[in-house]
């Protein structure tokens, strides 16, 4: 199976984790969680948030992990028998436009990060909604990379690769404002929204998130920028980096809505 645009390995979703920690329990919190209620972590890559999930819930609960990635799962399950909790926490393959789950069977779900993956995005919510109980929450987490923005005195080279990454690095580089109106057009209710500012004063963060050294390329191949606009482009922030003035931010929202 071939890797999504946009593919992060297992360590670089361990550091961003760690960044958006607090918007992480924020979507705990939006689904409503109570003791044994059965809950699904859609796109779970190696078990960053199955096993505080399946702490929530208790060994009278259930979570389930959902992704694509066999390697994922593998270490998502090995994490989860490491924390003691793989009685009620499993991790297992499954296409996110068509999950194998029977209607109903979610008390809440939620997806962190998946969506700017998606070719059909209101399929997979569609999805999502049809696995939930009604009365069940729905929580989603994306970033909208078309409001990414990276100080740097060459603007025009500046907006031409930003716009790269969100149209063309990723299927759904957009997704993160977009969530609020799938979420009214599947029908839920009681939406809520949040919007996170995500800031980076090294560029490192960034071109690991933006995956820089593959988009530059290929942004290269398209036309986009040019082997020289390149050059100066990497050359501008490693000098920012090393007079400490580097800055670029980007917005995360977080959405979450009830099944009728």
């Amino acid at each position: 199976m071939s890797l999504p645009k946009g593919y992060l390995d297992a360590d670089s979703l361990d550091i961003f984790s760690k960044l958006l920690n607090s918007i992480k329990q924020r979507s705990y919190d939006a689904m409503h969680i109570q003791p044994g209620h059965k809950l699904l972590d859609l796109g779970c890559g190696p078990g960053t948030d199955t096993i505080p999930l399946g702490l929530l819930v208790g060994n009278q609960g259930q979570v389930i992990g959902a992704d694509y990635d066999l390697a994922m799962l593998a270490e998502a399950n090995g994490r989860a028998g490491q924390a003691g909790v793989s009685a009620w926490v499993s991790h297992q393959q499954a296409d996110a436009a068509s999950l194998p789950f029977d209607n109903g069977y979610f008390d809440a779900c939620r997806s962190d990060r998946l969506f700017q993956h998606l070719p059909d995005p209101a399929q997979t919510l569609s999805e999502m909604a049809r696995v939930t109980k009604s009365g069940g929450w729905i929580v989603a987490i994306d970033t909208d990379w078309g409001s990414l923005s990276i100080d740097a005195d060459e603007i025009d080279i500046e907006r031409r690769y930003a716009r790269f990454v969100a149209s063309s690095a990723l299927h759904n580089g957009y997704s993160g404002r977009t969530l609020f109106r799938h979420f009214k057009r599947q029908g839920l209710t009681d939406i809520s929204f949040q919007a996170f500012p995500i800031t980076a004063n090294r560029s490192l963060l960034i071109r690991q998130a933006t995956q820089a050294d593959r988009t530059e390329q290929e942004a290269i191949t398209a036309g986009t920028l040019s082997i020289e606009e390149v050059r100066r482009w990497r050359g501008y922030q490693e000098q920012a980096d090393t007079e400490g003035v580097f800055f670029a931010s980007v917005n995360i929202m977080l959405v979450a809505g009830r099944k009728p």
